[in-house]
């Protein structure tokens, strides 16, 4: 029995910000990524087909694996490199094995968002229970982003930390949803809210089937 492929997400990040590599660096089981690095993460269903995306990229040009994580629906892999080139080289192979095109990936969407002001020092300790990136410090405020396909909340992450001094909570980019924690004053969260949504935003592709 065959099973059509999908490209769920194929976002490619031109620079890796030091939170953001820091935070794939912590929590992947791979070669760890360093700031300054260029990197592609992709999601495909079903989550086997990220075995054979993986097996063609790497053997197509110079890049590096963080993660290769199969989840039940979905599979995830991300790919990166000290040279754009080689990651957009990879990329390219990849997609012309899989006969696909970026053209292919499903356009995210942004399930939810939550902006909080003068965290209570009890929602941060309860969120500090479970984070593997910066402490939430209490008074600072709160930005909470999920969209879908999961994958995508990466680039949103890498685009808040690009636009505004802010600390980065959690990032989950596995799963049905993706699901992105940053804080800090105000102003500057504000405007990294406003950095990953329109990163996000001015994606293109298919536009997902609603269930």
């Amino acid at each position: 029995m065959s099973h059509q492929a999908t490209l769920r997400a194929y976002a490619f990040i031109d620079r890796m910000q030091p939170q953001c590599a820091a935070h794939v660096a912590a929590t992947s089981p791979g070669d760890p990524p360093l700031a300054g690095m260029a990197e592609l993460f992709v999601e495909m269903a079903p989550g086997n087909e990220v075995f054979k995306a993986a097996d063609i990229a790497l053997k197509a040009a110079g890049v590096r694996p963080a993660m290769q994580i199969i989840e039940r629906e979905f599979g995830l892999l991300e790919l990166h490199s000290e040279q754009q080139a080689e990651v957009l080289a990879a990329g390219s192979a990849m997609l012309e094995g899989l006969g696909m095109t970026e053209a292919d990936r499903i356009k995210p969407t942004i399930a939810s968002t939550q902006f909080i002001s003068n965290v209570h020092g009890y929602q941060a300790q309860l969120l500090n229970k479970w984070r593997k990136g910066s402490l939430l410090m209490p008074g600072d405020s709160l930005f909470v982003l999920e969209c879908a396909p999961a994958a995508y909340i990466a680039l949103a992450a890498n685009e808040a930390e690009k636009a505004a001094d802010i600390s980065v909570i959690e990032i989950r980019a596995v799963g049905r949803f993706g699901r992105l924690f940053i804080s800090g004053g105000e102003s500057e969260v504000a405007a990294a809210r406003d950095a990953a949504i329109g990163a996000l935003e001015e994606l293109t592709g298919v536009e997902a089937v609603k269930k």
